[in-house]
Protein backbone atom coordinates (compact mmCIF):
# COMPACT_ATOMS: atom_id res chain seq x y z
CA UNK A 1 0.00 0.00 0.00
CA UNK A 2 1.35 4.05 -0.76
CA UNK A 3 -0.34 6.10 1.57
CA UNK A 4 -0.97 9.63 -0.09
CA UNK A 5 -1.34 12.72 2.14
CA UNK A 6 -4.43 14.80 1.94
CA UNK A 7 -4.43 18.55 2.33
CA UNK A 8 -6.76 20.95 2.48
CA UNK A 9 -6.47 24.38 0.40
CA UNK A 10 -4.35 26.23 2.61
CA UNK A 11 -1.55 23.13 2.95
CA UNK A 12 -2.94 21.44 6.45
CA UNK A 13 -2.48 18.04 6.61
CA UNK A 14 -5.73 15.63 6.91
CA UNK A 15 -4.58 12.41 6.91
CA UNK A 16 -3.60 9.96 4.40
CA UNK A 17 -5.33 8.01 2.07
CA UNK A 18 -4.17 4.34 1.40
CA UNK A 19 -3.70 2.99 -2.41
CA UNK A 20 -2.99 -0.07 -3.58
CA UNK A 21 -0.54 -0.14 -6.02
CA UNK A 22 -1.63 -3.84 -7.39
CA UNK A 23 -4.36 -1.21 -9.25
CA UNK A 24 -1.76 1.05 -10.60
CA UNK A 25 0.22 -1.96 -11.79
CA UNK A 26 2.54 -2.94 -9.11
CA UNK A 27 5.64 -1.50 -10.58
CA UNK A 28 6.77 1.15 -12.73
CA UNK A 29 7.04 0.29 -15.92
CA UNK A 30 9.51 2.70 -18.08
CA UNK A 31 9.73 1.10 -20.89
CA UNK A 32 5.42 1.24 -21.25
CA UNK A 33 5.66 4.96 -20.13
CA UNK A 34 7.89 5.35 -22.63
CA UNK A 35 5.86 3.91 -25.27
CA UNK A 36 2.59 5.45 -24.43
CA UNK A 37 4.11 8.93 -24.11
CA UNK A 38 5.54 8.80 -27.44
CA UNK A 39 2.84 7.31 -29.39
CA UNK A 40 0.43 9.98 -28.11
CA UNK A 41 3.28 12.72 -29.21
CA UNK A 42 3.58 10.70 -32.87
CA UNK A 43 -0.23 11.04 -32.76
CA UNK A 44 -0.21 14.50 -32.16
CA UNK A 45 1.56 15.38 -35.51
CA UNK A 46 0.02 16.67 -38.21
CA UNK A 47 2.17 15.16 -41.14
CA UNK A 48 0.69 17.79 -43.74
CA UNK A 49 4.52 18.87 -44.48
CA UNK A 50 4.80 19.33 -48.32
CA UNK A 51 6.96 20.32 -51.05
CA UNK A 52 7.48 19.90 -54.50
CA UNK A 53 9.77 17.59 -56.29
CA UNK A 54 11.44 18.58 -59.31
CA UNK A 55 8.41 16.58 -61.77
CA UNK A 56 5.67 18.74 -59.81
CA UNK A 57 7.41 22.40 -60.08
CA UNK A 58 6.95 24.21 -63.78
CA UNK A 59 9.05 24.82 -66.22
CA UNK A 60 10.27 23.25 -69.07
CA UNK A 61 11.97 19.74 -69.45
CA UNK A 62 14.39 20.75 -72.49
CA UNK A 63 17.90 20.80 -71.79
CA UNK A 64 19.34 24.45 -71.12
CA UNK A 65 21.73 24.43 -73.25
CA UNK A 66 24.46 21.32 -75.16
CA UNK A 67 26.57 19.65 -72.57
CA UNK A 68 30.29 20.98 -74.01
CA UNK A 69 31.49 23.92 -76.04
CA UNK A 70 30.08 26.54 -73.84
CA UNK A 71 32.46 26.69 -70.45
CA UNK A 72 29.57 26.94 -68.54
CA UNK A 73 28.69 24.10 -65.50
CA UNK A 74 26.74 21.10 -67.19
CA UNK A 75 23.09 21.58 -67.18
CA UNK A 76 20.24 20.09 -67.51
CA UNK A 77 16.42 20.49 -67.03
CA UNK A 78 15.35 24.28 -65.30
CA UNK A 79 13.73 22.19 -62.10
CA UNK A 80 16.90 21.16 -61.13
CA UNK A 81 17.11 21.33 -57.34
CA UNK A 82 20.05 23.16 -57.46
CA UNK A 83 18.82 26.00 -59.68
CA UNK A 84 16.40 28.94 -58.29
CA UNK A 85 12.73 27.63 -58.71
CA UNK A 86 13.56 24.27 -58.80
CA UNK A 87 12.32 21.53 -57.10
CA UNK A 88 13.25 19.65 -53.93
CA UNK A 89 16.02 16.68 -54.41
CA UNK A 90 14.30 15.14 -51.13
CA UNK A 91 10.39 16.58 -51.28
CA UNK A 92 8.72 15.67 -47.72
CA UNK A 93 5.57 14.12 -48.69
CA UNK A 94 2.32 13.95 -46.65
CA UNK A 95 2.12 10.80 -44.19
CA UNK A 96 0.47 9.44 -41.20
CA UNK A 97 2.84 8.88 -37.98
CA UNK A 98 0.33 7.98 -36.26
CA UNK A 99 1.09 5.01 -33.86
CA UNK A 100 -1.80 2.21 -32.10
CA UNK A 101 -1.47 0.45 -28.93
CA UNK A 102 -3.41 -2.08 -27.68
CA UNK A 103 -6.59 -0.13 -24.70
CA UNK A 104 -5.01 -2.62 -22.05
CA UNK A 105 -1.73 -0.98 -22.78
CA UNK A 106 -3.18 2.08 -22.26
CA UNK A 107 -5.26 1.84 -19.81
CA UNK A 108 -1.58 0.43 -17.77
CA UNK A 109 0.11 3.00 -18.79
CA UNK A 110 -1.95 5.85 -17.16
CA UNK A 111 -2.59 3.93 -14.41
CA UNK A 112 1.30 3.28 -14.09
CA UNK A 113 1.93 6.86 -14.76
CA UNK A 114 0.09 7.98 -11.67
CA UNK A 115 2.25 5.21 -9.68
CA UNK A 116 5.11 6.80 -10.93
CA UNK A 117 4.32 10.12 -9.28
CA UNK A 118 3.20 7.93 -6.18
CA UNK A 119 5.89 6.64 -5.68
CA UNK A 120 8.13 10.01 -6.38
CA UNK A 121 6.12 12.55 -4.10
CA UNK A 122 4.34 14.25 -6.56
CA UNK A 123 0.95 13.60 -6.08
CA UNK A 124 -0.79 16.37 -4.02
CA UNK A 125 -4.64 15.07 -2.98
CA UNK A 126 -6.59 18.43 -1.77
CA UNK A 127 -9.75 17.34 0.11
CA UNK A 128 -11.56 19.92 -1.82
CA UNK A 129 -10.80 22.37 -4.86
CA UNK A 130 -13.43 25.04 -4.26
CA UNK A 131 -13.53 28.84 -4.90
CA UNK A 132 -17.06 31.25 -4.47
CA UNK A 133 -15.40 33.09 -7.27
CA UNK A 134 -13.06 32.90 -10.12
CA UNK A 135 -9.57 34.10 -8.28
CA UNK A 136 -6.08 33.55 -9.97
CA UNK A 137 -4.78 35.28 -6.86
CA UNK A 138 -6.37 32.54 -4.80
CA UNK A 139 -5.97 29.51 -7.28
CA UNK A 140 -2.08 30.01 -6.92
CA UNK A 141 -1.88 30.87 -3.59
CA UNK A 142 -3.37 27.54 -3.18
CA UNK A 143 -0.62 25.89 -5.34
CA UNK A 144 2.01 27.90 -2.91
CA UNK A 145 0.68 26.35 0.36
CA UNK A 146 1.01 22.83 -1.31
CA UNK A 147 4.67 23.34 -2.16
CA UNK A 148 4.27 23.70 -5.61
CA UNK A 149 7.07 24.79 -7.10
CA UNK A 150 7.22 23.79 -11.07
CA UNK A 151 4.32 22.75 -13.55
CA UNK A 152 1.12 20.70 -12.64
CA UNK A 153 -1.73 18.88 -13.55
CA UNK A 154 -5.07 20.21 -11.79
CA UNK A 155 -7.56 16.91 -12.12
CA UNK A 156 -10.68 17.89 -10.42
CA UNK A 157 -14.20 16.33 -10.79
CA UNK A 158 -15.52 19.28 -13.28
CA UNK A 159 -14.05 21.42 -15.39
CA UNK A 160 -16.50 24.13 -15.10
CA UNK A 161 -16.85 26.61 -12.84
CA UNK A 162 -14.57 29.15 -10.37
CA UNK A 163 -11.94 26.76 -10.02
CA UNK A 164 -11.27 25.99 -14.03
CA UNK A 165 -11.40 29.91 -14.60
CA UNK A 166 -9.29 30.62 -11.77
CA UNK A 167 -6.60 27.98 -13.28
CA UNK A 168 -6.16 28.57 -17.05
CA UNK A 169 -4.36 31.99 -16.32
CA UNK A 170 -1.65 30.15 -14.51
CA UNK A 171 1.11 29.44 -16.81
CA UNK A 172 3.04 25.64 -16.64
CA UNK A 173 -0.56 25.08 -14.70
CA UNK A 174 -3.43 22.76 -16.59
CA UNK A 175 -6.79 21.61 -15.80
CA UNK A 176 -8.18 18.49 -16.92
CA UNK A 177 -11.34 16.53 -15.73
CA UNK A 178 -9.61 13.31 -13.57
CA UNK A 179 -11.08 11.06 -15.97
CA UNK A 180 -9.12 11.76 -18.63
CA UNK A 181 -5.48 11.63 -17.11
CA UNK A 182 -3.75 10.45 -19.01
CA UNK A 183 0.03 9.37 -19.55
CA UNK A 184 1.17 12.30 -22.18
CA UNK A 185 0.13 15.27 -19.67
CA UNK A 186 1.12 12.98 -16.28
CA UNK A 187 4.39 13.09 -17.82
CA UNK A 188 4.66 16.66 -19.05
CA UNK A 189 3.40 18.34 -15.87
CA UNK A 190 5.86 17.60 -12.73
CA UNK A 191 3.00 17.72 -9.91
CA UNK A 192 -0.46 16.27 -10.12
CA UNK A 193 -2.81 18.55 -7.78
CA UNK A 194 -6.36 16.32 -7.78
CA UNK A 195 -9.26 16.06 -5.46
CA UNK A 196 -9.63 13.37 -2.83
CA UNK A 197 -13.33 12.41 -3.71
CA UNK A 198 -12.55 12.63 -7.72
CA UNK A 199 -9.37 10.29 -7.24
CA UNK A 200 -11.37 8.35 -5.52
CA UNK A 201 -13.99 7.65 -7.91
CA UNK A 202 -11.21 7.00 -10.26
CA UNK A 203 -9.55 4.15 -7.92
CA UNK A 204 -13.17 2.53 -8.14
CA UNK A 205 -13.37 2.76 -11.62
CA UNK A 206 -9.66 1.32 -12.01
CA UNK A 207 -10.93 -1.77 -9.81
CA UNK A 208 -13.83 -2.38 -11.75
CA UNK A 209 -11.55 -2.17 -15.04
CA UNK A 210 -9.07 -4.60 -13.46
CA UNK A 211 -11.90 -7.26 -11.99
CA UNK A 212 -13.27 -7.19 -15.67
CA UNK A 213 -9.94 -7.86 -17.10
CA UNK A 214 -9.14 -11.22 -14.62
CA UNK A 215 -12.39 -12.30 -15.46
CA UNK A 216 -11.54 -12.45 -19.09
CA UNK A 217 -8.55 -14.41 -17.93
CA UNK A 218 -5.64 -11.84 -18.34
CA UNK A 219 -3.30 -9.88 -16.50
CA UNK A 220 -1.34 -6.61 -16.24
CA UNK A 221 1.72 -8.49 -16.90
Amino acid sequence: MIELPVHSQTGESLGTLEVDEALLGGEVRPVLLKQAYVRTHANKRLGTSKTKTRSEVEGSTRKMYKQKGTGNARRGSIRANILRGGGHAKAKQPRSWRQDMPVKMRRLANRNAILAKAVDGEIRLVDKIDFEKPSTKAFAGMLKSLAIDNSCLVAVGTTQGPAARSARNLDRVSLTHVDRLNVFDLLTHRYLVVEKAAFEGYLERVKAQVAGQKSEGTTDA
